[in-house]
């Protein structure tokens, strides 16, 4: 793949995670917890991971955070997304290294989508600094399992559907 084709898509899931996550954020979520999501905006983070590397998955993180940060967030938020995007971005990675061949992209997705709530968790009782916010992680492990099974399900329909057409157009060939 060219730089310019690699840019490109890059770009192109970016803006994609960044409206589901804008999308996500008017969707009421019928959850007990506060702040509880179904993560869509991972979907991309997942393809991205399975896609490229790590450099290229945590740039895409990166900027999405910003920019979900500057057209509806606040600092707090972007606090919160930042410390759960890092552990869930570490475990997948670490547990796609480790399990290569022993863990699905599902198991990958869930447990990152378990970490990023244990993310937002630790900052949330670093910044209240009350571990007592703990109590809320056996909820969001519930949910995080049942959301990160949803994102990797899609996310492996999303792969297979970009390989189909890597394989008929040659879309992502290198010789441009």
């Amino acid at each position: 793949m060219t730089k310019t084709r690699k840019m490109i898509f890059l770009s192109l899931l970016v803006s994609q995670a960044l409206v589901l996550h804008l999308i996500e954020s008017m969707i009421p979520v019928p959850f007990i917890t506060p702040g509880a999501k179904l993560g869509l905006a991972n979907i991309v983070t997942v393809v991205s991971l399975y896609s490229f590397g790590e450099i290229e998955t945590l740039f895409v993180i990166i900027v999405r955070l910003i920019l979900s940060s500057m057209f509806g967030g606040s600092i707090s938020s972007l606090m919160y997304s930042t410390a759960g995007a890092l552990f869930s971005f570490f475990i997948m990675l670490f547990i796609k290294r480790l399990g290569r061949d022993k863990v699905s992209l599902i198991g990958v997705s869930t447990a990152g989508s378990v970490f990023y709530n244990i993310g937002q968790i630790t900052m949330a009782a670093l910044i209240v600094q009350n571990v007592n916010i703990s109590l809320y992680l056996p909820i969001l492990t519930m949910s995080g399992i049942g959301t990160g099974f949803f994102v990797g399900v899609t996310s492996k329909y999303v792969l297979n559907h970009l390989n189909k057409i890597n394989s008929t157009t040659k879309l992502f060939d290198s010789k441009g």
